[in-house]
C-alpha cells in the first residue's frame, strides 16, 4: 500500500498536478486510516481532507501537494 500511494503522488506531481483524489471506499474505515497515515508522513503532501459529498464524501480523500 505504501508504494502504491507514494507512486501515485509522484506520478501526479510529475504531470504537474497540484491536487489529487484518492478513493479508498467507505467500508470499515481501515483503508482510510491507512491512507491517511501514509499521507501524514509523505514529504510532498501539504494537506489532505475527506472529500465533500459531490466528490465521494468520506469514501475519498483530497490531497494537496507542497509547491
Amino acid at each position: 500500500m505504501k508504494d502504491l500511494v507514494s507512486d501515485y503522488i509522484e506520478a501526479a506531481k510529475e504531470k504537474g498536478l497540484t491536487q489529487i483524489r484518492i478513493i479508498h471506499g467507505k467500508g470499515t474505515g481501515a483503508l482510510r486510516k491507512t491512507v491517511h497515515a501514509l499521507l501524514s508522513r509523505h514529504p510532498g503532501v501539504r494537506e489532505f481532507h475527506l472529500a465533500d459529498e459531490t466528490a465521494g464524501g468520506w469514501g475519498a480523500t483530497i490531497v494537496t501537494f507542497k509547491k
